[in-house]
């Protein structure tokens, strides 16, 4: 910045306020300068990241035509296989991950993409089967094995002199769960294959997904554990009075073929272990349900409550109801209401992998998509689960 100088005309003297208005105008002029040189710089700045926005948005415009995603080459390979039984694209596919990511070819059938096998997988979650409400695990062997410790380990009082008396210890049990395969056969004609608007993955999910969810459902209830998983209606039964571990313990409803008072449904509550109740679900069909919801304690008030919010699940004496059609219905001697802990009373045990099998031959003009995996299903904790049995004893 410059000093501004004043100089007095010839013969005449100079005022200190002249003097000081002079030196304030040099000032203001010098730091206009000032301001213009740092508003050009900062103009400057200003222009330079607006053409870099520029650049960094138009990277992120909308595409006339999509990149191919991670999964596009597995998805493209697999429904060229369906569609016209290519199957080059899916033996020169490298995937990676054990579960859904190799493609196995030697008799014929390939795993389904993983966006198609997540698809099945969430379906057959939200259906109103046991496997909803059991615990799910995935395996790669052909059984799982469940250790429960179904006692107490011993313990006592000692003082500082007395001898400490040796203890019970623990008593493990071992439950193999088998694993069986389970099928599908969905059909489609070679015409509907050939029409590239078809959704040919999304029909074959829904088509697989269906099958495989009443399967299961019936297998999870009634199975007999011969070439499918074991039902827990299967097992031996016993008055709840009298259980031991193998059994599952059961709650007479004290009329037979039919159930008149709420008190069974309190008694059947009331069965289950304290550890098991905070996590409960009523299992039953929808005939015994209409039956259920009618009844009455002895207030006059009715045992069954729906749900205040939309989509919140109805609760018989406060607890969840999963309706279960594969659920008997009333008859004599009848086991149709299920209460416990699922999660801990039911272990579902499957491979995550879906082989698809396709056969263009066996049924012709129409082409046969022969799906299978593996799953397998029993009683893991037989102190988790009650049943109501409609008998008088």
């Amino acid at each position: 910045m410059t000093t501004t100088e004043s100089n007095s005309r010839a013969g005449e003297d100079v005022s200190p306020a002249q003097s000081l208005n002079a030196a304030i105008a040099g000032f203001m002029s010098d730091f206009k300068d000032f301001s213009h040189g740092i508003n050009a710089k900062l103009q400057k700045q200003d222009d330079r990241m607006n053409k870099l926005d520029r650049k960094t948005m138009m990277t992120s415009r909308t595409a006339l035509a999509h990149a191919a995603s991670e999964d596009a080459p597995h998805q493209k390979a697999f429904a060229a296989y369906l569609r016209s039984g290519d199957d080059d694209g899916l033996r020169g596919l490298e995937m990676e991950g054990k579960a859904m990511g190799t493609a196995v070819a030697a008799d014929g059938g390939y795993l389904v993409d993983p966006q198609t096998a997540d698809t099945i997988q969430n379906t057959l979650s939200s259906t109103a089967s046991i496997r909803s409400i059991a615990s799910v695990v995935n395996v790669d062997a052909t059984s799982y094995d469940v250790l429960v410790d179904h006692s107490e380990m011993g313990a006592g009082w000692a003082t500082e002199s007395s001898a400490v008396a040796e203890t019970d210890t623990p008593k493990i049990e071992r439950i193999s769960i088998p694993l069986h395969e389970l099928s599908a056969l969905p059909k489609a004609s070679q015409r509907l294959l050939d029409d590239s608007a078809f959704d040919i993955e999304g029909w074959l999910a829904g088509r697989i997904a269906d099958k495989f969810a009443r399967s299961e459902a019936m297998a999870f209830i009634s199975g007999d554990g011969v070439d499918k998983p074991k039902g827990m209606l299967t097992y031996p039964t016993v008055d709840n009075s009298t259980w031991t571990w193998g059994n599952l313990g059961y709650v007479p409803t004290e009329t037979a073929g039919g159930i008149n008072r709420a008190d069974p449904i309190i008694d059947l509550v009331y069965a289950l272990g304290a550890e098991y109740r905070a996590n409960a679900t009523f299992v039953m069909n929808s005939k015994t349900a209409g039956h259920v919801r009618k009844l009455k304690d002895n207030d006059g008030r009715f045992v069954w409550v729906d749900g205040i919010a939309m989509g919140e699940p109805a609760r018989l004496m406060g607890y969840r109801v999963l309706i279960a059609e594969d659920m008997p219905d009333i008859a004599d001697d009848s086991m149709s209401i299920a209460f416990g802990d699922f999660n801990a009373g039911y272990t579902v045990a499957e491979r995550p992998d879906l082989r698809v099998l396709r056969d263009p031959f066996s049924a012709k003009p129409h082409v046969l998509f022969y799906a299978t995996k593996r799953v397998g299903g029993a009683v893991s904790d037989f102190a988790a689960i009650k049943l109501m049995k409609f008998a008088v004893s």
